[in-house]
């Protein structure tokens, strides 16, 4: 028995939402990153769970695939797109809200707040580089989301193989890069007279990260 017209249009619609979801979700980790500190984020906080959702929706077919593989029968249009005229035009619209709404004028709003928020914080005494960072965040959107797709393999195991290359990424690029602004604030103390030592242990927890993972590694399958 074949698919009803109007679930294979339904299924298109969500399917062709997950990348506009994907980037909705992107634009609530950062102002979770932002709550939850900026420098910092909680274990199981928010930020991680919408870094989740933007991956599962990214990897959606992959996951559909997934249940494919074991036997569950999941009817997925890949051609021909939504036949449903009307059900195109919602599809057509959600996609040209995020971006030209959310993604053109929202996210740089949103950001542009936190940079005053960093501004009152300094003011206050406080570093300001907790909010800073939740702003070069949600500016960096596009530029994310692009990334992960790229990280994309379609495979049953999609979702995981983006979080693995995120991990990647962020252990190989990111962490290395923040260790040599640790260097820098650690010069930057040292002059103006200030201790060095919280500094300098930061920057070297950033490079070894990737070591201390292998060896954690190591003494569980010893």
């Amino acid at each position: 028995m074949s698919t009803p017209p109007l679930l294979n249009d339904i299924l298109q619609l969500l399917i062709g939402a997950a990348v506009p979801a994907a980037i909705c979700a992107l634009l609530l980790a950062g102002i979770a990153l932002r709550q939850e500190g900026g420098l910092n984020f909680e274990a199981g906080g928010k930020f991680q769970r919408w870094i989740l959702w933007s991956a599962i929706f990214l990897t959606l077919p992959g996951i559909l695939a997934w249940f494919a593989s074991r036997g569950v029968s999941v009817p997925v249009v890949t051609n021909g797109g939504i036949m449903s005229s009307w059900m195109g035009s919602i599809a057509g619209t959600f996609s040209a809200f995020v971006s030209q709404i959310v993604v053109g004028r929202l996210v740089p709003i949103t950001a542009s707040f936190f940079v005053l928020k960093a501004a009152l914080d300094a003011a206050h005494g406080h570093t300001p580089l907790g909010s800073a960072v939740a702003a070069i965040f949600l500016l960096s959107i596009p530029g994310t989301i692009q990334l992960l797709q790229s990280w994309n393999t379609g495979s049953a195991f999609a979702t995981t193989d983006l979080l693995s290359s995120l991990w990647n990424y962020l252990a190989g690029i990111i962490l290395p890069e923040a260790a040599g602004l640790a260097v820098v604030g650690a010069i930057i103390n040292f002059v103006r007279h200030k201790p060095v030592a919280q500094m300098v242990a930061a920057a070297l927890a950033f490079l070894s990260v990737s070591a201390l993972w292998k060896l954690v590694q190591v003494m569980v399958n010893s």
